[in-house]
């Protein structure tokens, strides 16, 4: 049985409100303006007071203790940046989707992608936030690809409502984390592919290692890769020069062995992309929270 979630707080309601007056100003704009206003937004008027700031410094402190002052600055303000143009991309709809659905797919992956289509067979994806997650969903899903995602349900239901919205007209099916298991199981085993999250900490979960450094970590991907046996497979979704494009990356499917050390290597594999673009994940998340500091 589900439970009903509670009513709208008034703090809710204002930042929902804020919210809806902030996408409304910028969907008045033309696309390649709006995306850079968005960020912009994000990254000098929002991370500041949200304590994005804070949390990157600390983040940057504990994986890159010798950075240079500069360096880190500049990310405070670049990461914010992406996450700001990221909301603007997926609340454009058909705008965003008519730009990255015929984007080519890139790397050893891409092979096995399409031999599991061709075979109606399952694949899990494993993406981080990383770029824009919904870029490759769009991309995919514009060249036949049945994918489908799972998302978790935020407490603000006023702002959750519109962002289901938003990211469905992207690609669908979606599937609530911990209540649409048996829908997803049903969608992977006709012949889909879905996306598992990994970068986040889980208190409950495997004491892997993301930057060196202890980072709890769902193995939840490798073990419905296991399950199912079909391929576990890494991609991203990386931001080019411009600002506005993007580039779909597939890596070669993740070798079955444990779960363990098959989400190992996701982490590997996205820690290569992310020092490679440091702005383009997700660094205000509390990823290290057994390390001191974290």
């Amino acid at each position: 049985m589900t439970e009903t979630p509670p009513p709208p707080s008034l703090t809710d309601r204002v930042s929902d409100a804020a919210f809806r007056a902030m996408m409304a100003v910028a969907r008045a704009l033309p696309y390649e303006r709006r995306i850079p206003m968005v960020g912009w937004v994000v990254s000098r008027l929002l991370a500041p007071v949200a304590g994005y700031r804070r949390r990157i410094r600390r983040n940057l402190a504990l994986t890159f203790p010798d950075m240079p002052r500069e360096r880190v600055e500049a990310l405070v303000r670049a990461v914010p940046d992406n996450m700001g143009r990221s909301i603007a991309e997926i609340y454009s709809g058909k705008e965003f989707l008519d730009r990255v659905r015929d984007l080519p797919l890139e790397g050893p992956g891409v092979a096995a992608l399409e031999a599991a289509r061709a075979a109606h067979r399952p694949v899990i994806l494993a993406p981080g936030h990383f770029g824009n997650y919904d870029a490759w969903r769009g991309a995919l899903t514009g060249q036949g690809y049945p994918v489908g995602a799972i998302y978790r349900p935020m407490n603000n239901t006023l702002f959750n409502n519109h962002y289901v919205e938003a990211i469905s007209s992207i690609a669908k099916p979606l599937f609530a984390r911990d209540r649409d298991l048996r829908d997803m199981l049903r969608f992977l085993r006709s012949g889909g592919m879905v996306a598992f999250g990994f970068d986040q900490y889980f208190r409950k979960g495997a004491a892997l290692t993301f930057f060196g450094l202890p980072a709890r970590t769902p193995t939840s991907a490798a073990e419905m890769a296991l399950k199912l046996d079909c391929d576990l497979i890494p991609i991203h979704a990386i931001r080019q020069p411009d600002g506005l494009s993007f580039r779909i990356l597939i890596e070669a499917p993740v070798p079955h062995s444990d779960a363990e050390t098959m989400t190992q290597a996701l982490n590997d594999h996205l820690e290569v992309q992310v020092r490679a673009h440091m702005e383009q994940w997700l660094w205000v998340h509390r990823r290290w929270k057994d390390v001191k500091g974290g």
